[in-house]
């Protein structure tokens, strides 16, 4: 590894003498993913009112596409400065005002409809403002968690974290759904707003030392430059990062393509994609419980490899749905996978990024990925109206699986990893 591994562990080990960064540890964390558990069930909620109400009052496919547009463009858009921030300022003081500004934008809105000023357009706001403050929160929030975990303990903290977002993301819906149907939803936007201020109310409580940085003036395309050049010259973190990319776009066919399978395949019925959904999600959080207390392998590389497999394997299970049944076996399996291929993932870039750049890397993390859902789509969509969403699965899943191959033979990438593990082992001996 860089020496940059040993600036990572100097800067901790300094707090830890002189500000007692991780002292009382377990607390902090768990405050933090508690806040971050109450406002994301509040988002989420109202994220899926919002996109049903588009799709029940205006059942038009445009409206849909310009939701989408909305809620993906402004996170990919304001990801790079974001990053700039999250190494320059305060973590803490970012995601309480990012949190915040998205629940005064949503309180605002919220009294427009009860006024009885109700336009769809008003809501796109709201999704593009939304999309703002996740821009913000994504990447501070993922380099905010190694200031508070010591090393050792970041896989274990990331599943947990991975599985809180798999249960809100079951709940979400079947509340939204439950809401919407009883509620007007001018009236739902105040769940946000409330889960918002009492998730900031506990995150208040989380104190961490923060040393004021350079107070000139940030130079915002230098300081992302200075942020995409350091993953180049990192050939550990450009690696993982390249694999990051090529198994988020093999994904989307199975994120955004099995709604329709199920559709065309076994009935038009809604119960059939809310089990779909939810059983992706259930194995999602099989997979958190998994991760988080055993850990995956020693080897990192290898956990990523043989969940990439699996994953891919039973994707070309996927596009032979001979009983829903089985449909349902295959996609719970591939939910379980999810977090032992994004958790080791998470968790290497963590301990392998230097302190002060985590905020850049991880925005830029968030810019690639939040914009291979929407490119992803423009190849797939058109080509399901063409090919059997079957075909588009199973060389979905074969390519995932040659990718899988190519990876667990990379001994570059598994000797770095193994030296960045050692190195990492040393420091916090």
């Amino acid at each position: 590894m860089q020496d940059g591994y040993f600036n990572l562990s100097g800067t901790r080990l300094h707090c830890l003498q002189d500000g007692g960064i991780m002292e009382h540890w377990k607390q902090k964390i768990s405050l933090f993913l508690t806040s971050q558990a109450i406002s994301l069930l509040g988002s989420s909620l109202v994220q899926y009112a919002i996109i049903w109400y588009i799709t029940l009052t205006t059942q038009s496919g445009v409206m849909m596409t310009l939701s989408t547009l909305c809620g993906v463009i402004p996170q990919v858009i304001i990801s790079p400065f974001a990053g700039v921030w999250a190494d320059r300022y305060n973590k803490k003081m970012l995601i309480m005002v990012s949190d915040g500004m998205i629940a005064i934008s949503t309180l605002i809105i919220a009294l427009c409809f009860l006024a009885g000023i109700d336009s769809v357009w008003l809501l796109f706001v709201v999704l593009a403002i939304r999309s703002l403050g996740t821009g913000v929160q994504t990447p501070t929030t993922t380099a905010f968690i190694p200031e508070v975990v010591p090393e050792g303990k970041l896989m274990k903290i990331n599943g947990i974290n991975s599985t809180i977002q798999s249960i809100m993301l079951i709940l979400s819906p079947a509340l939204s759904g439950a809401l919407l149907a009883n509620f007007d939803l001018g009236y739902i936007f105040f769940i946000d707003v409330i889960t918002a201020v009492i998730g900031i109310g506990i995150f208040s409580f989380v104190t961490v030392p923060f040393r004021k940085k350079n107070t000139e003036k940030i130079d915002y395309f230098q300081s992302i430059k200075e942020g995409i050049s350091y993953t180049k010259e990192n050939k550990l973190i450009t690696k993982m990062l390249v694999y990051l990319m090529i198994f988020n776009f093999l994904i989307v066919p199975f994120a955004t393509l099995t709604p329709l399978l199920v559709t065309r395949t076994f009935g038009a019925e809604a119960w059939y994609l809310t089990v779909n959904e939810m059983v992706f999600f259930v194995g999602s959080i099989i997979g958190g419980v998994l991760i988080s207390t055993w850990g995956g392998f020693h080897d990192r590389v290898k956990t990523i490899g043989i969940a990439c497999l699996i994953c891919g394997l039973f994707g070309i299970l996927l596009g032979m749905p001979f009983h829903f049944v089985f449909y349902l076996v295959c996609i719970g399996v591939m939910g379980i996978t999810m977090p032992f291929m994004n958790t080791p993932f998470i968790t290497m870039f963590q301990e392998t990024v230097d302190t002060d750049k985590q905020g850049r890397i991880f925005a830029l993390i968030t810019m690639l990925t939040g914009a291979i859902m929407p490119l992803g789509m423009i190849l797939y969509g058109p080509l399901a109206d063409i090919v059997k969403i079957e075909y588009i699965l199973i060389i979905t899943g074969v390519l995932f699986v040659v990718g899988t191959c190519i990876l667990l033979r990379d001994q570059t990438l598994r000797k770095m990893a193994h030296e960045s593990g050692q190195k990492e082992e040393k420091s916090t001996i």
